[in-house]
C-alpha cells in the first residue's frame, strides 16, 4: 500500500515544507482515505492568524481543510471523522453554530479535546478523515 503526501498553496503550510523538511504534512492520501493534519485559522498567503471569535476562527480553519481535500480530490462531504481542538471549553457552543453550516447533512463522527498548546490568540483547530 502506498501513500501520497497531498500539498497545496491553498491553505497553510511553511516555507520548510516546499524545501522537503517539514516535520509533517497538510494531508497524506493512503488506504482510501485522506488524513488531513489538524488546521488552525491561518489565512493561507500570509500565515497570519484569522478572526477572534471562535466562530470566524472555525470558518478558516473548515476553510483550510477544504482546500486541502479538494488539493486531494476530495470534498467536505466525504469526511467521515473529525477532531477538533479547542483552546477552551466554553467556546463549544459558538464552534457547534458554524460547525452545522458546514456540515448541514450527514455530519461526520466527531471528538474533542483541549487543544494542548497556549498560542496566543488561536482558539480552535481541526483535523479530519476523509474518502479519497
Amino acid at each position: 500500500m502506498e501513500k501520497e503526501i497531498i500539498w497545496t498553496k491553498d491553505a497553510p503550510g511553511s516555507a520548510a515544507w516546499e524545501a522537503g523538511s517539514s516535520a509533517f504534512s497538510q494531508a497524506v492520501r493512503a488506504a482510501g482515505l485522506v488524513f488531513v493534519s489538524g488546521q488552525g485559522p491561518f489565512d493561507p498567503a500570509s500565515g497570519a492568524m484569522v478572526g477572534t471569535t471562535i466562530g470566524e476562527q472555525t470558518r478558516q480553519c473548515l476553510a483550510n481543510v477544504e482546500a486541502i481535500l479538494r488539493a486531494a480530490g476530495s470534498s467536505l462531504e466525504n469526511v467521515v471523522n473529525a477532531t477538533f481542538f479547542l483552546r477552551h471549553s466554553a467556546d463549544f457552543a459558538g464552534m457547534n453554530e458554524e460547525w452545522v453550516r458546514w456540515f448541514p447533512e450527514d455530519p461526520p463522527a466527531r471528538q474533542g479535546a483541549q487543544h494542548p498548546r497556549d498560542i496566543e490568540g488561536l482558539r480552535i483547530a481541526i483535523a479530519v478523515i476523509a474518502l479519497a
